[in-house]
């Protein structure tokens, strides 16, 4: 297993590598949580369609399973609001756990750490990213 930590650092960057890693790694039925600041409300409310909400603090969590419908929705959306982020998703934080990989989208999409078990799997990941050179920061550590 490897342990990636990416960061955008092309702000001039397409979502296209976010949904590349989004459409390998999540499927429908893994569980998921979306982390969004309060004052997100249509965020919020799109996302409770799938889940649980739970309010903690200054943000509010979304938990449930994934839909073949949120993912192609995930997969679609080009979030317009790109004032503070060159965004690649409309939330803040996605976080995802399934056989394949445990995966934290954070910051919109701009920075991700992902635990990738299978050997092809990081395969996958490391040929994606490589497209991109000189677009992202990335660490790696090795566990197990």
């Amino acid at each position: 297993m490897k342990q990636f930590f990416v960061q955008m650092i092309d702000n001039s960057m397409s979502s296209q590598w976010w949904k590349e890693i989004i459409e390998h790694f999540v499927k429908a039925g893994d569980t998921f949580e979306i982390r969004c600041w309060r004052e997100e409300a249509a965020e919020i409310g799109e996302a409770s369609l799938y889940g649980t909400v739970v309010a903690d603090g200054y943000e509010v969590s979304v938990k449930g399973s994934v839909t073949e419908e949120l993912l192609g929705k995930l997969l679609a959306e080009a979030p317009a609001d790109k004032s503070i982020y060159n965004k690649m998703t409309k939330y803040f934080t996605i976080h995802v756990r399934n056989d394949l990989c445990d995966i934290w989208s954070e910051h919109y999409g701009t920075e991700m750490v992902i635990d990738i078990i299978s050997d092809a799997d990081i395969e996958f990941f490391e040929q994606v990213m490589g497209q991109y050179p000189g677009s992202f920061s990335i660490g790696e550590s090795k566990n197990g």
